[in-house]
């Protein structure tokens, strides 16, 4: 039976990596894989799944109003012949409630494996709303770890970063690289706002 797969971490654990290493697995063996990333942009119709090793892929764009159950339904044979294996989400944490009880269906209605990959907890601590409803839904929670960015213990946090000092406010998303996030541990997290006065953005 299939089943929807939340696989989380910090940033740099190698999310976007697993998700393109995943794909060419199912197609070395010719099997069809779709891949979905939320899209920021109002244009196009291709994005890319990168990982910072230097991989890519291209992804199928999620906007707000995309229903993934009827994407994911047209992008199967009018035969009814099951030509999509998998089902992979990069930065899933991006999603909508809705999307994620469409990819329910997806795993439920079509018996197709679904993968979520995506950060679970934002800068300040909280819950994005699709990793909070991943969290809900998912029939199998798993982490990938990676170790903290200033010490050797297991990062599980995140820091943003703003003209090279840490700050705990501002708009939950915010797209950015290693200049302006850093995955850290609980400790080191709560250590630097303990050495310096807190920023607002």
């Amino acid at each position: 039976m299939a089943q929807l797969y939340y696989k989380y971490g910090t940033m740099n654990s190698g999310k976007s990596f697993e998700i393109i290493k995943v794909a060419h697995n199912y197609e070395e063996q010719g099997k069809r894989v779709l891949i979905y990333s939320p899209s920021f942009s109002a244009r196009g119709d291709q994005e890319l799944v990168g990982s910072r090793v230097g991989f890519e892929r291209a992804a199928i764009p999620v906007y707000e109003q995309t229903d993934l159950f009827e994407s994911v339904k047209s992008h199967l044979t009018t035969a009814g012949i099951k030509e999509i294996y998998c089902v992979l989400i990069d930065e899933a944490q991006f999603l909508k409630k809705h999307h994620i009880l469409e990819l329910t269906r997806v795993v439920d209605e079509m018996n197709i494996p679904v993968m979520a990959f995506g950060l679970k907890n934002d800068f300040q601590n909280q819950l994005f709303e699709g990793s909070y409803n991943l969290l809900v839904q998912a029939d199998k929670i798993e982490e990938i770890k990676t170790i903290c960015w200033y010490c050797d213990r297991k990062a599980t946090m995140v820091i943003r970063f703003r003209d090279g000092k840490p700050v705990n406010a501002g708009e939950q998303i915010q797209i950015g690289g290693n200049e302006d996030y850093k995955p850290v541990c609980r400790r080191c997290y709560n250590q630097a706002f303990n050495d310096v006065q807190p920023s607002a953005e």
